[in-house]
């Protein structure tokens, strides 16, 4: 099996090619460009990085959220054609998942945390037993408070991890003490590699999806449907 495996919830795009037990190439660019320009042109070095064609890919591998709502639908829309042209199955991962993954082998708890703005977080709570990850708390948005709340009942030490990570540390390291750790540099974005490794497990399951109704899991409202449903409210939609 190869699987290719899109990330693009963050601002850093991340595209792999993975087989069973062995990453065969990744790329990853943060240089600012967006996404619609970058990732294209990433797929086919990572391709070629890999040594094979599209045709023989079996499957594509996609980050569904949360995380930018633009980056979102850049790699999604992506991915859905490609699994739609190449006739391929196709898997959404989540971007919290993939970003937790590759602490799995560890033993604790890992908190990860993506920058959602607005004074929030992009978070999850997920348990490693050195072999696995199980998600405790699922994705949802939170401001450290909030945050903090749901970490209340947990007396374990939390790892976090993300590209909130350069922005909430030392405030999480100053409320929780020892009990927090955090990742380094090197882990503050998800990577491709992680959502095909994901992916691959996810087709072997046979938990695929049709690349016509897969969406984005956005979690929380973007602001444009944010300042629809207040105009709605005072009636200005009705009258436009």
């Amino acid at each position: 099996m190869f699987v290719l495996g899109i990330e693009t919830a963050t601002p850093v795009a991340s595209v792999a090619v993975v087989t069973i037990g062995k990453v065969m190439a990744e790329r990853t660019v943060n240089n600012q460009r967006t996404h619609s320009v970058n990732l294209l042109p990433m797929i086919r070095d990572t391709l070629a990085d890999a040594g094979i064609n599209k045709e023989q890919l079996t499957g594509i591998a996609v980050s569904s959220g949360p995380g930018s709502f633009t980056g979102l639908r850049i790699g999604m829309s992506t991915a859905r054609t490609l699994a739609q042209v190449l006739r391929l199955p196709l898997v959404g991962v989540p971007t919290l998942d993939a970003l937790s993954y590759p602490l799995s082998g560890l033993a604790g708890l890992v908190c990860p945390i993506l920058n959602a703005r607005k004074n929030e977080v992009y978070t999850a709570l997920y348990h490693h037993n050195g072999i696995e990850q199980n998600c405790l708390i699922p994705a949802r948005a939170a401001g450290i408070p909030q945050l903090l709340e749901l970490l209340a009942s947990y007396t374990e030490q939390v790892t976090f991890i993300g590209d909130g990570v350069a922005e909430y540390g030392d405030s999480l390291k100053a409320q929780m003490g020892k009990r927090a750790r955090l990742a380094p540099n090197c882990a503050t974005f998800p990577r491709g590699a992680a959502v095909a490794e994901l992916g691959l497990v996810l087709m072997q399951e046979g938990a695929t999806s049709d690349p016509l109704t897969l969406l984005p899991q956005y979690v929380r409202e973007s602001e444009a449907e944010i300042k629809w449903r207040e105009r709605c409210l005072t009636g200005e939609c009705k009258r436009n």
